[in-house]
């Protein structure tokens, strides 16, 4: 008779009870529920490689796992990283990260109850979007507000409560995919309405505009190109042109404006980025635009306007699927403050790394090089760093790297284990080289990220 050697190969199993303990044993902090639920995911896995012909680890290396395996689901996540790359809105890092006094409200708004829905004055239920609505209005100039979870869903909201079924102008320069598979021309089919291509790909004429329009048009919709650019031989209408064209025939213009600017970038060497308050100014009907690009604050979109408009958008049952917590409305209120006070470039974290004087890079970068242990070749080079977040599309920052070469690992190694720490470092590889660039990294992070440099 043939020995079953899988079998023999399962009596030498550990039990769940003897890992999970073990396991707990190498980190106290891991709780005895955690490292039993992660010791049986273990065993089950072992299970299955052995019915594959694989030998079973060495018990030390099943209690390793399991208390790496554990500590990893009790870290809170997502985690906090330190940004090295550059890159100042970063989507894939989490975007704009909050100011002080916006996190300071999210955390007041979540640790009890709030007048999120509450009229404290009349005692009656209140909206949402109220709490919004003056600071906007100082702001931008705009009538009415409505506020959903990012900007994508307000452009299928405003769709889908002003143009179902009817016909979307749109200039074909402008139907563009956004981002994450964000086409325009799908957001107007799933929406109900038709789209109407006006124009080419390189040159729109306000008489394209003009043309177009019939009984059908429901509105004109304008989409700021935030991620590419154009250039050559090319023309746009201005946009109090389509305004002019819009009004004319009775049908809002609707200005998709993305990464919802509240500071002239020009300001600090930058191609001009279009303002929320100069679409206001210049006609729009609705303006939409992010929360979490170079407004600063967190993901939302805003869609700000005519008040009958938004009355409209915000009567459409669509509406509550798209609204945000207590949480995002908090942390928007506080960041909008900023704007109000004028310290918005001090205080609002992008704004501040925009804003960032290059001899205050070049002091980071040269304390992060005082910090490197030996073995850890450093120098500090010139380079650029970049807004991103589909904002200011080929625009850069002058900026100071420290360049890192290791003399035992590779620069990929060296990367990994960067991102390996307990505040891991999100960095870059560049010329076979580790870049850091400190522009990017916070205030608050400076010290860690030196200690983390003294630790490789």
């Amino acid at each position: 008779m043939v020995p079953n050697i899988s079998q023999g190969n399962l009596r030498k199993l550990p039990s769940v009870g003897a890992l999970a303990t073990e396991a707990r044993g190498l980190d106290e902090t891991l709780s005895e529920r955690l490292c039993v639920i992660v010791a049986r995911r273990e065993i089950d896995q072992i299970r299955s490689s052995i019915d594959s012909g694989r030998d079973i680890p060495s018990f030390d290396h099943l209690v390793s796992n399991v208390a790496m395996k554990a500590r990893l689901i009790s870290h809170s996540s997502p985690r906090p990283v330190i940004n090295a790359t550059g890159v100042i809105v970063h989507t894939n890092l989490g975007r704009a990260p909050l100011s002080e006094r916006a996190l300071r409200a999210a955390y007041n708004a979540s640790v009890g109850y709030s007048d999120l829905e509450f009229d404290l004055e009349s005692g009656n239920r209140g909206a949402r979007s109220d709490h919004l609505k003056e600071i906007v209005r100082d702001l931008t100039g705009a009538e009415g507000v409505f506020v959903v979870n990012n900007n994508a869903g307000a452009i299928l909201l405003v769709l889908c409560a002003l143009a179902n079924e009817g016909e979307v102008l749109v200039s074909r320069s402008e139907s563009v995919e956004i981002g994450g598979s964000f086409r325009i021309p799908d957001i107007l089919m799933r929406s109900g309405a038709v789209l109407r291509d006006v124009g080419t790909t390189n040159r729109t004429r306000i008489t394209d505009y003009a043309s177009a329009v019939s009984e059908k048009t429901s509105l004109i919709l304008k989409v700021h190109r935030s991620n590419f650019r154009i250039v050559g031989f090319t023309s746009m209408p201005d946009l109090r042109e389509i305004v002019a064209v819009a009004s004319k025939a009775s049908v809002p213009l609707v200005n998709d404006l993305g990464s919802g600017s509240l500071i002239d970038s020009r300001e600090y060497g930058l191609r001009y980025e279009p303002m929320v308050q100069d679409s206001v100014n210049d006609g729009s009907s609705i303006t939409t635009f992010s929360g979490d690009k170079l407004l600063g604050g967190p993901q939302a979109g805003l869609i700000i306007g005519d008040a009958r408009l938004i009355d409209q958008i915000a009567a459409n049952p669509l509406a509550r699927t798209l609204r945000p917590d207590k949480m995002t409305l908090a942390a928007l209120h506080a960041t909008l403050t900023h704007y109000i006070d004028g310290d918005a470039s001090n205080t609002i974290p992008v704004w501040r790394m925009i804003s960032m004087e290059l001899s205050e890079v070049e002091a980071r970068a040269e304390s992060l090089l005082s910090c490197l242990p030996e073995g850890v070749k450093g120098s500090v080079c010139s380079g650029a760093s970049t807004v991103g977040g589909g904002a200011l599309p080929g625009e850069t920052i002058r900026t100071a790297l420290v360049r890192l070469d290791h003399k035992s690992i590779s620069s990929m190694d060296l990367v990994r284990q960067l991102r390996s720490f307990e505040s891991p470092v999100v960095a870059r590889i560049e010329d076979e080289a580790v870049i850091l660039d400190p522009r990017t990294v916070l205030d608050n992070q400076m010290p860690r990220l030196r200690d983390v440099l003294a630790s490789l």
